[in-house]
């Protein structure tokens, strides 16, 4: 057992982890973070990303005794950011989903992808957002909903509400 601090969605937390405890499992299980999808347990899917110092990265691959002192955001998290809730927006009026399920992990990973380039170009775009799979195949809808929230991260607007 290890005792981890971390910051989740904006509160601080303190736990009590096992060793061998992954992030996915910790999010979910303990935390109630419902966004944080499991599906392929091996980062192939890209489903369980959040961001960890805003870098987009797979849960299912750490251990959450190696993100101690780290700040989390998930896709709850996003939803008070003014910029990423239009990005949520024009995921919807894209049709960028069909199911649903792999929406927060493509919310978070744009999220990352335009906080750290509000210029991103299609490619860079294809590019930072192909290590999470979408099995209902709207990647061009989701594509085209990035684009589209482009302009809000640039415009120099708050970022919260």
């Amino acid at each position: 057992m290890k005792e981890i601090r971390i910051n989740v969605n904006g509160v601080f937390r303190h736990l009590i982890v096992e060793d061998n405890e992954i992030l996915l499992d910790t999010l979910r299980t303990r935390l109630g973070i419902t966004s944080v999808k499991a599906a392929c347990w091996r980062g192939e899917c890209g489903l369980c990303t959040v961001l960890i110092d805003n870098k987009p990265m797979k849960s299912c691959m750490l251990l959450s005794v190696e993100v101690d002192g780290s700040e989390i955001l998930t896709a709850e998290g996003l939803y008070n950011n003014k910029r990423a809730r239009v990005l949520m927006e024009s995921f919807v009026k894209h049709g960028a989903m069909q199911c649903g399920f792999c929406t927060p992990a493509f919310v978070t990973t744009a999220h990352s992808v335009l906080s750290s380039n509000p210029d991103a170009d299609d490619q860079e775009i294809s590019e930072k957002l192909k290590g999470v799979i979408c099995r209902c195949g709207t990647y061009f809808q989701i594509k085209e909903a990035v684009k589209s929230a482009r302009a809000f991260y640039k415009d120099g607007s708050p970022e919260t509400f």
